[in-house]
């Protein structure tokens, strides 16, 4: 066993491959860009060195660097995650001509299966099942329309060389093909540095099932069952749960016997995965294979009860696996959320800032199933991020995969939906709210799969704001009396001056009786003020008719939990109030409200059309109009890029364009205007 490792990614990642070696008793290097100097995953490991700017190509993408470290802090292996540079074929040769071994499969492997298009031809020799498509080398734009034509709409294009959602494109008719293709190629070239495609035929209503497999370099290679990874949104993960539901023993037999064939075929060693294509009626189709350890490998570990990236370790040692096919069982259910700084409502758009507030749910860390029982390990959170650290626009945004397990697929979701009530994030927005209406939604619950899933049930998952309910405003106005209570127990008002006289008391007493006071709440909905009445026994909120009494509150300003009474119900609700804005978070979800003065600029942005603003830092990248043009509503106008993905802004009505104010290649900032735009009268 080596003992001292690089780990050459940051993140979840990088903090899970330190503490496995740590428990292995292997020492532990962390790299880091300027960004990245403070984070989790630098203090996670034993030692840290600086790679370079944030930027990834000046960084994590420097492979020459990550191998000039390894050398220089004596570390015998690279473990590479499972982004930048995990499936670099060049920088598995490099490393390995340095006598580095890197933690992961034999760059031959690599390279067999990083073009999807050779991949797909040496799986069609090897007899694993394929999609029609094609998958040939002329990537002559005329070609391949005639071949999309020939394969039949609708059709997938993707990128050859790429994975994760990007530079792929559905296409429905001829008539989009050749825009969806510029597309398809721009975004794959700025991911991957190659905009080679395929083209496939798209099946409807389409499940995406991936078997997890693991090969020694002893000749044993083994699957550890499937994974349901169907929940996605931009072709991007969003849930993922193991086993498949509905998956007969025959299907996943023989889908395990495709999986480790291919694996075979490419003299595969360590973590793999091999996605699949499924149909409703359960016929299936190779996608491709993913030559790295996946994100959502923790729920294979919760139904396996092994620690995969100990396996990793133990194999690129020479070791051969420690379990055969035959000791393999599943036992329970697992569901993986994952946690992104994003906002569904605006097309989910990664959302930066600092995590001003962070609280997780009860968590257990990862432990050997052979060592626990039935119940004790049902939640877990790994997570590259702590309170007061800071989501850039440099990297994935992803704050947390929360992983839940049970006995069975109703008992691991109701653990999922209980555990997300208990996910609390202040800062940058979050798709937390959106994955617990995801997880209850009829389609998910009824385990009515497909990758269109969130699609079909858009209206449920992504509603129109609704004013929040007298219950929950009571709720706030508890928290705002509690802080002006605490304020008060100090001696000092909200400005930190002493007050000491009966003239400031903040328990309502006026000479002329009880006060009552309005507290200016604003909701997504718009205002939803409430009235509240004092007295020597608490408080009574009132909206009109309606009236909620408060009592027994408990603050804790440490935990930033309020406990109480709101009529006949107790509470118990983390509180936070972050500028003019309180945050509740409560069993039903989290509730943002404005307070402390109206929210002067609630919806302006959407407001006013006429300004077109960046809807997040990126770069621009093509521009389809030039001023005085007329355009037609929904027509793109720019396309920005941002975290390696594209985002085209488009006319919001038939219009002129006044004026363009961003140029290609021009860096901007979010909310920076980028086109005047005149609205036909």
């Amino acid at each position: 066993m080596f003992s001292k490792i690089l780990s050459a990614n940051r993140g979840e990642i990088a903090c899970r491959v330190a503490a496995t070696a740590r428990r292995l008793g292997i020492r532990t290097v962390a790299v880091y860009s300027d960004a990245d100097a403070g984070a989790r995953h630098v203090a996670a490991c034993d030692e840290a060195w600086r790679l370079g700017p944030a930027a990834a190509r000046e960084s994590y993408l420097r492979g020459d660097l990550i191998l000039e470290i390894a050398q220089r802090s004596g570390a015998q292996a690279i473990h590479p995650g499972y982004g930048f540079l995990s499936e670099n074929e060049e920088f598995a040769r490099a490393a390995a001509q340095a006598g580095i071994v890197f933690i992961g499969p034999p760059a031959d492997a690599i390279a067999a299966m990083g073009s999807k298009s050779a991949a797909k031809a040496l799986m069609e020799r090897a007899g694993v099942p394929l999609v029609p498509g094609y998958h040939g080398d002329d990537q002559d734009p005329a070609l391949l329309a005639r071949e999309a034509a020939r394969i039949g709409y609708p059709v997938l294009i993707k990128a050859s060389a790429g994975g994760g959602g990007k530079g792929m494109r559905i296409v429905d008719d001829a008539g989009k093909f050749d825009a969806a293709l510029a597309s398809c190629k721009r975004e794959a070239k700025n991911a991957f540095g190659d905009d080679a495609v395929l083209v496939e035929r798209y099946v409807t209503r389409p499940r995406h099932i991936e078997i997890q497999v693991f090969a020694d370099a002893h000749g044993h290679c083994v699957s550890l069952f499937e994974r349901d990874c169907s929940v996605q949104r931009r072709h991007q993960k969003v849930l993922e749960e193991a086993p498949a539901p509905g998956m007969t023993a025959e299907r996943r037999r023989a889908m395990g016997e495709a999986a480790t064939a291919a694996a075979r075929a490419v003299g595969y060693v360590g973590a793999g995965t091999v996605e699949f294509i499924a149909d409703q009626e359960g016929r299936f189709w190779f996608m491709e294979m993913n030559t790295r350890l996946q994100v959502e490998h923790p729920v294979t570990e919760m139904i396996t009860g092994f620690d995969l990236v100990e396996w990793q370790l133990r194999v690129a040692a020479g070791e051969p696996l420690p379990a055969r096919q035959d000791d393999l069982r599943i036992r329970g259910h697992a569901i993986e959320a994952r946690i992104y700084a994003e906002n569904p409502a605006r097309g989910f758009l990664p959302s930066i800032g600092t995590l001003r507030h962070l609280r997780t749910p009860a968590a257990a860390q990862f432990t050997h199933r052979a060592e626990a029982d039935d119940e004790s390990a049902p939640v877990r959170v790994d997570s590259g991020v702590r309170e007061g650290d800071t989501i850039t626009p440099y990297y994935d945004p992803m704050i947390a995969k929360l992983v839940v397990w049970g006995r069975d697929r109703d008992h691991a979701r109701a653990r999922m939906a209980q555990a997300l009530a208990g996910f609390e994030v202040v800062g940058p927005s979050t798709n937390v709210a959106f994955l617990a209406r995801l997880v209850d939604c009829e389609s998910f619950a009824r385990a009515r799969l497909d990758t269109g899933l969130i699609e079909h049930e858009r209206a449920a998952l992504l509603p129109e704001p609704a004013p929040p309910p007298l219950a929950a405003r009571a709720i706030a106005a508890a928290a705002v009396l509690a802080g002006e209570a605490d304020a008060a127990a100090s001696g000092r008002d909200d400005d930190g001056d002493l007050r000491r006289d009966p003239w400031s008391l903040r328990n309502g007493w006026r000479a002329g009786g009880w006060l009552r006071r309005v507290l200016p709440f604003e909701s997504a909905a718009g205002p939803c003020p409430v009235e509240v009445e004092y007295s020597a026994s608490g408080w009574n909120v009132h909206d009109g008719d309606e009236s909620i009494r408060i009592g027994q509150l408990r603050w804790s300003a440490t935990e930033r939990r309020l406990r109480g009474l709101a009529g006949e119900r107790a509470f118990d609700a983390g509180a936070v109030l972050d500028g003019e804005t309180l945050h509740l978070f409560m069993p039903e979800g989290h509730l943002a409200l404005g307070y402390a003065s109206p929210l002067a600029h609630v919806g302006e942005g959407d407001a006013d059309d006429a300004r077109l603003t960046a809807p997040m830092p990126g770069k621009v990248i093509a521009l389809m109009v030039a001023a005085g043009a007329k355009v037609a509503r929904g027509q793109p106008l720019l396309v920005i890029e941002a975290m390696k993905m594209e985002h085209t802004i488009s006319a919001p009505a038939d219009g002129e364009i006044a004026s363009v104010l961003c140029a290609v290649g021009e860096q901007v900032a979010d909310g920076v205007q980028l086109v005047e735009f005149a609205p036909r009268a």
